[in-house]
């Protein structure tokens, strides 16, 4: 477990090391911003993300408003990949509860599950998430509305977790149940990011 969280944290610092020459090339410092990604408009190339004040990758602090909203740069050269956006900010499993981004009342929301089974250190290649013919990952959330039951896998915790809710949560959109990308940012106008940075999609030990 010591050796798994001191290449997490290399990890980490890596991905950090690695923006921040971002930022020296391009000159003067501007700032950096980071968090998870709510929304996506590839058309208009715009992303909300809801800021992440700890910038721990084991444990995040999704917990401020408002929304954060930038214009991703026009130059392919200045975006890594696109983001996945979802509007899961926390799962609980402990108390049984999901965090999400209510986008009708612009607010965060914590509801209570009935958990009908939990898996733990499920890795992102075991056969209960990977799709080893495919070779890629399963589609998460798997959502049966007839047996009202939510499937989700929390890569960063390890765990495929299946439960059920009041019925009025099986309305909202699939990507209620799924956590977006991480992303970073570097500007210098407010709302107007210079350098793009996906995070979740990033592999630093790809050579």
């Amino acid at each position: 477990m010591r050796k798994y969280n001191m290449i997490k944290k290399f990890g980490f610092l890596a991905v950090t090391v690695f923006s921040f020459g971002f930022l020296l090339a391009c000159g003067e410092l501007g700032n950096v911003d980071q968090g998870r990604v709510i929304e996506f408009d590839k058309e208009k190339g715009v992303v909300t993300l809801i800021r992440d004040f700890k910038a721990d990758p084991m444990n995040p602090d999704y917990d401020h408003l408002p929304p954060y909203v930038y214009e991703i740069p026009k130059d392919p050269s200045e975006i890594g990949a696109l983001p996945k956006a979802g509007k899961r900010m926390k799962l609980d499993k402990e108390k049984k509860q999901i965090v999400i981004f209510d986008t009708a009342t612009q607010n965060f929301k914590t509801i209570d599950y009935n958990l009908i089974s939990q898996a733990e250190k499920v890795a992102s290649e075991d056969p209960r998430g990977y799709d080893a013919a495919a070779e890629k990952a399963k589609i998460f959330p798997m959502i049966d509305r007839e047996k009202k039951a939510i499937t989700i896998y929390s890569k960063r915790q390890k765990i495929l977790t299946t439960f059920s809710v009041p019925d009025e949560y099986f309305a909202l959109p699939d990507d209620t149940w799924d956590s977006g990308d991480e992303v970073r940012i570097y500007y210098k106008e407010e709302g107007k990011a210079r350098r793009f940075m996906n995070l979740s999609k990033t592999d630093i030990f790809k050579k």
